[in-house]
């Protein structure tokens, strides 16, 4: 690519706004993260830098000139001919009314074709609709005209039940306490600063937190260190203690305040270590036009390790149907063509085929990233660890030993069933109660092994297995067992979250609803695939969701009633479909 010369003061501001946002979006502030997906993110990185540092704005220029000569060309052989009939009739072309008309045409595409800073302009505001806070999603748009802001994928079905994050999977994070590192100051006066996990204390397989014990990212005492020439600040994750929740407040809002006595905590450690290293830098945002550098990531650092998030399922389609809709509704006017302002359509579409050429290759970029962290989530997962429960009268004689001098599994009958005879571990206890359930768990794996063996000397494990327990994330769980169990579950029954604002259960943005049915729908997909042709599906829910469910569930399965229970002074309903 040539170079270029630079943009104008006004095309120059736009054009910056618009990397801004792209740096965001493509994240290339966290370059130093080597873990996941930030790991081929980095891989991406020198291309997508080179594309805005190098290519984009010559692009740019190249996508307008193309069409300028278009313009231009056409307009300079009408304005020679109407020169040329100026002559002939013995009029001075400078003072012929259609000469001065197609002069002006002229000027005029050739300075709206080059109109960079539209082109950029467009480009902000199009993946500034749909970018927040690490997500694509349709936010909430409001048009003068009325026009339609968002395309809804629909194939002429009788009713078609749409909402924000229906093309999105949500996911359920757990905090992954990977390291975290930006770069402040600039040129020779910049220094990298790395966040890291000294202690945590969490809970483990997605079980929800108690009440009062929910945790938060706090300093650790000498938190701030200096390592060469980069800065470390390390934090620990646990619950408050009872002063610090005083000093804090409740838990509306606790963690925000938290990070603003982190980020004054952090400048006063770097001042008294090395006052030439300053973090104050103004970063304004909306909500906070004081807010600094640091506090920026501070926030940034325990929102990420602690809010879910979603994959989207389809986003390179998705952002190139809205990319169309856009360049109809906001670069073309297509009031124009009823008016036959045809001029004014051919100088838009300069602009046009920039907008459509230089977002193509962005939208590309992105999908990418995404796509790849979809197959990621859509990846089975490793079981982590597999253990059998077997009834005794199951279990040879020739292990009784061994089963007798487990400590660890009689202390778990003792506390599951207190058989009174139980205290002193004999062979004879074993032969009498043959229906005392003995868990691998507690013994070595040769023990297991031979155990097993005995059990599929007749028939497969399968065939011998009377039920299976699965722990984990129910979506994962489902897709890990879809293959052996499609259609050949008989009954199904869920609980999910109520929805009722009283559970806990957190989203990363406003959509609460619509977050939910994200959840809700992948979930209710993979259910539909297990169900056996007659099978039935139970929902425990209430009247906060019922509505949407209902629309949801009906596109999988056919309704056949609703059972309405009492509890606790609180109604409370089944769905049952089949």
């Amino acid at each position: 690519m040539t170079d270029s010369a630079p943009p104008a003061p006004e095309s120059l501001r736009n054009f910056n706004r618009l990397k801004c946002l792209l740096r965001e979006m493509f994240q290339l502030d966290r370059g130093d993260l080597d873990f996941g997906l930030y790991r081929i993110m980095n891989m991406k990185a020198v291309e997508i830098e080179a594309f805005l540092d190098r290519d984009l704005l010559p692009q740019v220029k190249e996508a307008l000139a193309g069409v300028a000569d278009e313009q231009r060309a056409a307009l300079q052989a009408e304005l020679d001919k109407a020169v040329a009939t100026a002559r002939t009739l013995g009029v001075a072309p400078d003072k012929a009314p259609k000469v001065i008309e197609l002069r002006e045409q002229l000027s005029e595409a050739t300075a709206d074709a080059e109109a960079e800073a539209d082109v950029y302009g467009h480009l902000f505001n199009f993946f500034d609709r749909y970018y927040s806070e690490g997500d694509f999603m349709s936010l909430r748009r409001y048009s003068g005209g009325g026009e339609p802001t968002y395309l809804i994928p629909y194939d002429g079905e009788e009713v078609k039940l749409h909402w924000a994050n229906a093309d999105q999977y949500y996911v359920k994070t757990t905090e992954n306490y990977a390291s975290y590192a930006f770069m402040a100051g600039e040129g020779e006066a910049a220094f990298r600063v790395r966040f890291e996990i000294a202690a945590a204390d969490n809970e483990k397989d997605n079980i929800k937190e108690a009440t009062g014990k929910q945790r938060r990212f706090v300093l650790v005492e000498d938190a701030v260190a200096l390592d060469g020439e980069e800065l470390v600040v390390r934090f620990e994750h646990r619950p408050l203690t009872e002063r610090e929740k005083r000093n804090w407040g409740g838990s509306a809002k606790q963690q925000d305040r938290i990070d603003a006595d982190t980020a004054t905590g952090i400048l006063d450690a770097v001042e008294r270590l090395n006052p030439a290293r300053r973090l104050a830098l103004a970063v304004p945002a909306d909500a906070d036009s004081e807010r600094s550098l640091l506090a920026k990531h501070v926030g940034r650092y325990t929102a990420k390790n602690s809010f879910d998030y979603f994959i989207h399922k389809d986003l390179g389609g998705f952002l190139r149907r809205e990319l169309d809709l856009y360049l109809k509704t906001n670069v073309l006017d297509l009031q124009d063509l009823a008016l036959g302002d045809a001029d004014r359509l051919r100088r838009a579409l300069g602009r046009m085929r920039a907008v459509r050429e230089i977002g193509d290759k962005l939208i590309a970029f992105l999908a990418q990233l995404e796509d790849f962290q979809k197959r990621l989530w859509l990846k089975k997962k490793f079981v982590l660890e597999t253990q059998w429960c077997v009834t005794l009268d199951r279990v040879p004689e020739a292990l009784y030993p061994e089963v007798v001098a487990n400590k660890a599994q009689w202390a778990e009958w003792r506390e599951l069933f207190a058989p009174d005879n139980a205290r002193k571990r004999r062979a004879g206890f074993l032969k009498a109660n043959p229906c005392l359930v003995l868990d691998t768990r507690h013994f070595d794996c040769n023990f297991k092994d031979r155990l097993l063996t005995v059990l599929s000397e007749n028939n497969s494990l399968d065939e011998e297995m009377d039920g299976l327990l699965i722990d984990g994330d129910n979506l994962q769980a489902q897709s890990l067992i879809k293959t052996r169990y499609r259609e050949k579950i008989q009954c199904v029954y869920i609980d999910p979250p109520f929805n009722t604002g009283q559970d806990g259960f957190l989203y990363k943005d406003g959509y609460f609803h619509s977050s939910w049915l994200a959840m809700m729908e992948s979930r209710i997909r993979e259910t539909d695939a297990l169900l056996s042709r007659d099978g039935t599906l139970y929902v425990h829910i209430d009247y906060t969701e019922k509505e949407r469910l209902k629309l949801l569930l009906d596109g999988y399965f056919s309704y056949i009633t609703e059972i309405i229970i009492q509890s606790i002074s609180m109604e409370r309903q089944n769905l049952h479909y089949s």
